[in-house]
């Protein structure tokens, strides 16, 4: 063998003392290094337990590319008949809409795609139906749902986030959030829960709905990480204006105080910006289609998680009872790690078509780690007293 480089040499005596590698690179490391130390093929081959024969091919391999005989690359079978080139054809196709290349469907199945590319001029390619499955599914290419989006036009859209994050920044314990959830229906609902394999609880199914609908009005303390709320008939700006003055009377210091809320007309009436003005309130309006800045959207995930999943209430007043029951208990154990999952949950819900944090700041290059999963202020702020209550406890 030819004599080794020092990168070389240092790089084949970590492959053999760390041994945490596979086996085909930690044996071909073991038989260059023996060589590069002066053994003959026939002690190296008993050494690592193989012919000479593939000692001397390794040997030889290593004189012609260096370390990159390491990674054999073994093939067999039948020779490929497509080229890259084919491959990249195949997956744009796949990728086009079929009306665009004049075909009279919408989508493509594995078997049209398979017959469209026989015929096409200029670029046939011959390919049957599994292997044109497993080539799109090597490139990545899958068979998924068609979603739509939305993009906020609001010309103030910027403007209205960085107000949002800049009073959770500096007045975390003065900003509050208000949201109507609904339409809250009495009849029973989906969901899930332990149960004997095959027997699932089951509800009855309803045919005539008869007691409307109800919308909670719901408030959250930001500082506090406390939810509250009423359920209504409507939404409405009589309704929205006692849902202010609950939160106005959560601080009746009388130092201003900051809600977030949407754009949602009975949110900004006239009526409602005098009352704002005269009481210290800051209404900061979350931009149109963007109720995702809303910190309590993501507390309503938990709601209807625990109380409308899975439930069959009889009337509305047995669904309120319910819905305050289950606030009293969350507001007890605010860190709750069931409360936290979901909570979680659901502001990856309403976040994850965007692929963005608070405010449209983009996601850091670097991943999140896996076992400290991304906390909003609140909870951090939750936990900041806690430890701070815990250190002055001891």
């Amino acid at each position: 063998m030819r004599r080794l480089t020092d990168q070389e040499g240092q790089k084949l005596q970590q492959i053999v003392r760390r041994g945490s590698t596979s086996t085909v690179r930690y044996r071909r490391a073991m038989m260059l290094l023996a060589s590069a130390g002066g053994n003959r093929v026939p002690v190296i081959a008993k050494l690592v337990q193989a012919d000479e024969d593939t000692v001397r091919d390794v040997i030889h391999r290593f004189n012609e590319i260096g370390l990159a005989c390491l990674d054999p690359r073994w093939a067999g079978g039948r020779p490929r008949l497509l080229s890259p080139d084919d491959e990249d054809f195949v997956v744009q196709t796949a990728t086009t809409r079929p009306t665009k290349l004049g075909q009279p469907f919408t989508r493509w199945s594995i078997r049209k795609l398979a017959a469209y590319l026989r015929k096409v001029h200029g670029h046939v390619i011959r390919i049957g139906r599994e292997a044109l499955r497993c080539l799109l599914a090597r490139r990545g290419i899958s068979f998924q749902r068609t979603k739509t989006w939305k993009e906020s036009p609001d010309p103030e859209r910027d403007a209205k986030l960085d107000r949002i994050e800049e009073v959770l920044e500096r007045f975390a314990d003065r900003v509050f959030a208000f949201d109507e959830f609904g339409p809250l229906g009495i009849r029973p609902t989906a969901g899930a829960g332990w149960a004997p394999a095959g027997h699932p609880e089951r509800h009855p199914a309803t045919y005539h709905r008869t007691h409307g609908v109800r919308y909670f009005h719901g408030c959250y303390s930001v500082g506090d990480d406390r939810l509250w709320g009423v359920n209504r008939r409507k939404k409405g700006a009589v309704n929205t204006l006692a849902a202010l003055r609950s939160i106005r009377a959560a601080r009746p210091d009388g130092a201003p105080i900051y809600v977030i809320l949407d754009n949602l007309s009975a949110h900004k009436g006239d009526k409602i910006r005098r009352w704002a003005k005269k009481n210290r309130v800051e209404l900061c309006f979350t931009p149109t289609y963007a109720s995702w800045a809303n910190p309590i959207e993501a507390h309503f995930g938990p709601l209807r998680q625990f109380t409308i999943a899975n439930s069959n209430h009889r009337n509305h007043s047995v669904q309120t009872r319910a819905l305050h029951a289950y606030l009293r208990w969350r507001n007890t154990n605010t860190r709750h790690p069931d409360i936290i999952a979901a909570q979680r949950r659901e502001r990856a819900r309403v976040r994850s078509e965007k692929g963005i944090r608070w405010g449209g700041r983009p996601l850091p290059s670097q991943p999140e780690r896996s076992d400290e999963p991304m906390r909003s202020r609140p909870e951090r702020a939750a936990e900041h007293r806690t430890d701070e209550s815990l250190a002055h406890t001891a």
